[in-house]
């Protein structure tokens, strides 16, 4: 195999992080599996898949002691130098790889703001979804006169992202048809529901 892709198999090998961190433990003494597996944390079977690929390349070999296990130790270490040079490319570019170059930077001027806004939408969400917490809390917490049992809050959770019918309030809340059936009713003896026609629908000022 020439230099280059002798380099690049060494390179292959190394970018993997845990198969670094394997030769640094060898480095500095031979050790057999479990013990490579207990110091960096892998387990056996990830740390024995490392080692033969590494010793199928001729990195690592192994000796068995008295109790017959393998102890792995590097048979030739690895240094690689890598340098980088500048290289100017002198070309002449035509009008039409101008426009092309122009119409790239615009679209990556376009992808910057769609990720601005994203990152900005995401952000929002969060704290929305913090303060929905907070408030799921508080209903809990401060109206336990009205809400006897989490599952009631979970149907109150459930209407408050759309109305639903009796049968997909039941697959959206996992409650069964006649406990559900008996929520509704005193949710809306209360107030907090109405139905129009199969669906139910919360009521309040932020639900209609």
């Amino acid at each position: 195999m020439n230099e280059t892709g002798e380099v690049a198999r060494l390179l292959d090998i190394l970018g993997n992080r845990n198969r670094r961190r394997i030769i640094e433990l060898l480095r500095q003494k031979p050790c057999f599996v479990t013990e490579i597996s207990d110091t960096l944390m892998l387990s056996p079977k990830a740390v024995i898949d490392h080692l033969q690929m590494m010793e199928r390349e001729a990195i690592l070999s192994f000796q068995i002691d008295e109790r017959r296990r393998k102890y792995y130790y590097l048979a030739n270490d690895i240094l690689i130098d890598v340098s980088l040079k500048e290289v100017r490319i002198v070309s002449a570019v035509s009008s039409e790889d101008d426009e092309k170059n122009e119409r790239l930077k615009n679209s990556v001027a376009m992808l910057g703001r769609m990720i601005k806004a994203h990152d900005k939408i995401l952000a929002n969400l969060e704290q929305i979804n913090h303060d929905i917490e907070i408030k799921i809390s508080d209903i809990a917490l401060n109206h336990k006169d009205l809400f006897r049992s989490e599952r009631e809050i979970t149907v109150i959770i459930a209407l408050s992202h759309d109305s639903l019918t009796l049968a997909e309030l039941k697959d959206v809340t996992g409650i069964p048809s006649d406990p559900l059936t008996d929520i509704l009713k005193r949710f809306e003896h209360q107030g907090i529901v109405k139905r129009e026609k199969e669906q139910y629908i919360l009521r309040g000022v932020h639900a209609e």
